[in-house]
This record gives structure tokens, C-alpha cells and sequence, in this order.
């Protein structure tokens, strides 16, 4: 029985050693287009051997750039008050249409001026009295029939009456609100037949035909602008730049901001600019001379200061930078580059000084 089981076994195992060399023999071999041997391949990226890495880069231009900033700001008429009675009275006349145009001087509303031309009245016939007075006194000196003195005291009645009628005729002056200059009126607050005081506002007038702009530039380039240096703007409403020249600035920047308010003269203003309107100003700093131009992706912020990879001689080289003028996707080096150099847009992270590489420039 243990005869009849051997050797069933021994040609069994035989088989099965005889599969393993043939499978060993095979894998051995490396025929033309089979399996690389380990080590066959190039080492790491940039190691020996390896293939070096190709990385994006753009070169350095010149670029014409509008270095325009952007600044909020407000239309403003050229002269505007709020208009109230100096005295207090009942409104007796108002000779306005809201919104209308007038001219300097024009009657706007008449108080309640009985009281001053009776008062008015009443010297009148004092003053008759006081200067024939006056003269009979002076007759009389003229004889030796009266004294210096009652003479004097009759001239003093004649100038103090002529005085007070002097302050009847300012009084009366007072009940009249006129136009201060000619403009454009707002709306009433008043009604015929009120009884206003000095705090009441009867309307407003703005002079409208002459605007003018206000407007906030913060301390960076508050030296790129001098009086009569011309801004542009626009609003809301319409698409149309208008154009104003600076006139005057605050004399002070302002303490939460650091930003200073400057006003200029709109020139050939037109009726759809409104006081009061949002407006975008825009002036242009610095030189018009073309600039060199980067990607943003391209500059290294750095703790003290910017940089830039360069390729040079096939290898990368870091230079430091000094950035400027910024727009939506590139920003101006003013110092650190020349036109014609090679700057690296990708890979910035992963790359070491003197690190070799190949670069693709693209426009």
C-alpha cells in the first residue's frame, strides 16, 4: 500500500519544480518592447538622469497702461441755501413756483408788515413836527430870541426820528425774502397764512448752471494732484464722461481714512447732472511712459519684500522686485526687471534657486 502512493507523489512534485524553472527562465529575459528592468527609467525630475521640467514663462514688455484711479464722489451746485425769514411774522404773500428758475433779487414771500408802516406813519409826522421845530429855533438864534442849546436839542429830535425811521425802513426790508442769487428753487415748506419763525426753512435755492464735484483720494496720491489738473467722472444715470478741473483741496487729511477731500469745477455742465448724484471720478498717476507688465501669478510676496524666478542659462534665478500699479490680472515692476527677461508663471512653489529647468514662453 505505501508503495502504490509514492510514486504518484514523486512525479507530482516533479512536475510542479519543472513549471517554477521554466516560469523563473522566462521572466529573465527582456526581448525588445518587454518589461523594463528596475533602474531602466530616468530618475526623479531634474535628478540625474531624469528629464528636466518644463515649466509656463512669459517675457518681460513694455506696455502703454492707463494708470487710472477710481475714486467715489458727489455733484454739488455751485452756490446753495436754505432761505428763512430774520424776523418772525405771518406769511402775507408767496410770489415762487417750486422748481422754477430765478433771478437774483426776485420777491419770493412777504411777511405781515402792517405794524412798520404805522410805525413808518407815525414818524413821519414826528419828523414834520421835529424839523419845523428845528427851524423856528433857528430863527430865533438868529435874533438872539432863543439859546444855543434849545437849538441843539431841536436838531437832536430831527436825526434821532431820522434814525428810527432808518431802522423802520431795515425792519421792513426784514418781511421780504428774495432771491440771494439767481438759481433754481426746491420745494415750499410754508403756506399762505403761516406764522414762521427764523428756524423755519421756507425752501432752498441752488445755483445749478455752475456745478462742481466733490471727491476723496487717499494720502498715496494726494501728490498726483495739483489745482487745475483735470478729472473725469461719470454717473449712474448716463454712460457720459464729463470733465472737471480741481479748484481746491481740504486743508487737512481726514483722521479715520487718511483720505483728502478735493473739489473741482465741472466744465460745460448739462441739465441731466443733478446735485447730489453718486459719481465715479477718475484721474491718471504716475508717468505715461510704457511699463513692464507681469502676471499677478508670477510675483512671490515675500515678508520684506517681492519676488520673481527668472530663467537664466537654463537654470532659475530669484530676483527681488518692486511692484507698482495693479490692474485686474497684472501688476507693474518698477524696479527689477528689464524688458526682454524670462519670468516664470508656474511651478513658483516647487522650484529652488540654481534648480535646472526648461521653460515654454507663452504670450
Amino acid at each position: 500500500m505505501k508503495s502504490t502512493l509514492t510514486y504518484p507523489l514523486i512525479f507530482v512534485s516533479l512536475t510542479l519544480l519543472l513549471i517554477v524553472r521554466c516560469t523563473k527562465k522566462e521572466g529573465e529575459q527582456n526581448p525588445a518592447g518587454g518589461p523594463a528592468a528596475p533602474g531602466a527609467q530616468g530618475g526623479a525630475p531634474g535628478g540625474p538622469g531624469g528629464n528636466t521640467p518644463v515649466y509656463h514663462a512669459v517675457l518681460a514688455k513694455g506696455y502703454a497702461i492707463s494708470r487710472e484711479i477710481q475714486s467715489p464722489g458727489s455733484i454739488q451746485a455751485e452756490e446753495r441755501t436754505d432761505l428763512q425769514a430774520e424776523i418772525s411774522g405771518r406769511i402775507t404773500g408767496i410770489y415762487f413756483k417750486e422748481g422754477s428758475f430765478v433771478q437774483r433779487g426776485t420777491l419770493l414771500v412777504k411777511l405781515n408788515d402792517a405794524d412798520l408802516i404805522a410805525q413808518r406813519s407815525k414818524m413821519e409826522v414826528q419828523l414834520k413836527i421835529a424839523e419845523a421845530s428845528e427851524k423856528r429855533q433857528s430863527e430865533l438864534l438868529a435874533v438872539n430870541g432863543t439859546s444855543q442849546q434849545e437849538y441843539d436839542l431841536a436838531t437832536l429830535q430831527v436825526s434821532n426820528i431820522k434814525a428810527d425811521m432808518d431802522l423802520n425802513a431795515v425792519n421792513l426790508t426784514k418781511t421780504e425774502i428774495r432771491a440771494p442769487f439767481a438759481g433754481r428753487l426746491g420745494l415750499r415748506n410754508i403756506s399762505l397764512g403761516a406764522y414762521v419763525t427764523p428756524q423755519i426753512i421756507l425752501t432752498n435755492i441752488a445755483q445749478v448752471n455752475t456745478l462742481k464735484i466733490e471727491f476723496n483720494v487717499i494720502e498715496k496720491y494726494t501728490s498726483e494732484l495739483q489745482l487745475g489738473k483735470i478729472v473725469r467722472f461719470r454717473t449712474d444715470v448716463s454712460q457720459k464722461v464729463y470733465d472737471a478741473k480741481i479748484i481746491a483741496f481740504e486743508n487737512a487729511l481726514t483722521n479715520d481714512t487718511r483720505q483728502l477731500r478735493i473739489r473741482a469745477q465741472v466744465i460745460r455742465p448739462d441739465p441731466t447732472l443733478t446735485p447730489g448724484s453718486f459719481i465715479s471720478v477718475s484721474f491718471g498717476v504716475g508717468s505715461s511712459a510704457p511699463a513692464i507688465m507681469v502676471p499677478s501669478q508670477s510675483i512671490i510676496p515675500q515678508a520684506r519684500d517681492k519676488k520673481v524666478i527668472l530663467y537664466k542659462n537654463g537654470a532659475a534665478v530669484f530676483s527681488t522686485v518692486v511692484t507698482g500699479y495693479r490692474d485686474s490680472s497684472r501688476v507693474e515692476v518698477v524696479q527689477g526687471l528689464q524688458t526682454g527677461d524670462t519670468i516664470l508663471t508656474s511651478g513658483l512653489l516647487s522650484i529652488r534657486p540654481g534648480a535646472q529647468i526648461k521653460v515654454q514662453v507663452t504670450e
